[in-house]
């Protein structure tokens, strides 16, 4: 069974502007991540693709790529693909990040998030470490980042 947020990816992103509209629903549950201006290009279970273009609101004072603009991809781009992986029994929170920077982020940027399989999990959770790549229009890796992902078994209400 998939998440209702990639069963919403696969139904909308037919239409035409449906990347776009997808976006825009991820900003408006999430309205933090409207300040990047994220482009979702793929999203399947195990790996999630964004995009930021280069715009001024993510520079920094060098006229680069913000690094908080590349945590701030880093995370929506882990998270979504999480929410997309795990069965709808499952909840999850970002419990830390890692991130290093590897070169000037300079021009539009794209994210890649992927995840192995999710570990046996006990009744209380478990962690599961996302990693992401951040590369420029070149491809080459600007950011990396590994974000842990705190996992446990939804409430039943």
């Amino acid at each position: 069974m998939s998440s209702s947020v990639l069963a919403l990816y696969r139904r909308i992103t037919r239409w035409p502007l449906g990347h776009w509209l997808f976006s825009r629903a991820v900003c408006l549950k999430a309205p933090y991540f409207a300040t990047i201006a994220p482009r979702f290009v793929a999203l399947e279970p195990g790996r999630c693709v964004v995009r930021i273009r280069d715009r001024r609101r993510v520079h920094n004072h060098i006229g680069t790529v913000h690094a908080i603009a590349l945590c701030n991809l880093a995370e929506l781009s882990a998270g979504v693909m999480t929410d997309a992986t795990l069965p709808p029994a499952l909840r999850w929170i970002p419990r830390g990040m890692t991130v290093a920077y590897l070169k000037k982020a300079v021009g539009p940027m794209l994210a890649e998030a992927t995840a192995g399989s999710l570990p046996a999990m006990a009744t209380e959770g478990c962690a599961l470490p996302v990693q992401v790549r951040v590369t420029d229009a070149s491809g080459d890796a600007v950011c990396e980042a590994t974000i842990e992902m705190w996992v446990s078994p939804r409430r039943k209400t």
